[in-house]
């Protein structure tokens, strides 16, 4: 069976691609913080879809943390889903710098040095995918949060570029993933208050995952789900940047 590891595992988008890979056949390679919750989750995993489940626990804004998961990720996958991440509550100078500093090396040195790590076994193998999640706060002005995950983008489509001038890396795909708002307690655990998002901009974890697979396949630089935020990334590109810059630092920014 194949394998996938997917990092912040046990909630949201990244739960959603467990449950999702796993019902494809897929045997799984869970990374999280907490202990429990990850057995609890590799546990029902295994009982509901008859798969195979490894856990990591491990900090991706540690050292260790990040060492043990490169580990996993040389010993050979077939997918690695670089989902893991966080926000921070405030705004910039109002957090501290240790948690800016932590959040960058959760959503960029995590996702950067594990790609680095799988990458070589897909190409020896000649097959395998990387899904480095972003968001659409990438495409607003959303300070550190938003920077590294239009670096994130960035970053995926340029080695993405790179693999295509390897001879026989057809099919080792990087791939960019970039939803709206989902409904997940991201934003609980970031203390935002989020009354204010319209409904027709919430966008389900599952289908996101889903989305995201599917692209993937066929080959898609970047993942964005819902044709409302395929709109609003077109629209972004036309409209004066001082105005989707004010937009964009104010939509979702209001904390509890």
């Amino acid at each position: 069976m194949p394998t996938a590891l997917i990092t912040g595992a046990t909630a949201g988008i990244g739960a959603a691609f467990a449950r999702r890979l796993a019902s494809d056949g897929f045997d799984l390679v869970l990374l999280a913080r907490d202990k429990v919750r990850l057995e609890n989750t590799a546990r029902e995993l295994h009982e509901t879809y008859a798969v195979r489940t490894e856990v990591l626990v491990a900090d991706l804004a540690t050292d260790e943390g990040l060492a043990a998961a490169e580990d996993r990720c040389r010993a050979g996958l077939d997918l690695l889903v670089n989902n893991a991440g966080f926000g921070n509550k405030g705004l910039w100078l109002d957090v501290p710098l240790a948690d800016e500093l932590a959040l960058l090396r959760v959503h960029c040195e995590a996702v950067l040095r594990l790609t680095h790590a799988v990458l070589p076994g897909m190409l020896e193998r000649g097959r395998g995918g990387v899904i480095n999640v972003s968001s659409m706060s990438a495409y607003a002005v959303r300070g550190t949060y938003g920077a590294g995950k239009a670096w994130v983008i960035k970053f995926s489509q340029g080695v993405q570029h790179d693999l295509a001038r390897r001879p026989g890396a057809d099919r080792v795909r990087v791939m960019a993933l970039a939803p709206g708002f989902v409904r997940t307690e991201f934003h609980e655990r970031a203390g935002m208050d989020t009354s204010g998002i319209p409904d027709f901009l919430w966008l389900d974890a599952d289908e996101v995952a889903a989305t995201a697979l599917r692209d993937l396949r066929r080959g898609v630089p970047v993942s964005i789900p819902g044709a409302q935020y395929k709109a609003l990334a077109g629209l972004s590109r036309l409209v004066p940047a001082r105005v989707t810059e004010r937009i964009g630092s104010r939509t979702g920014r209001s904390y509890d």
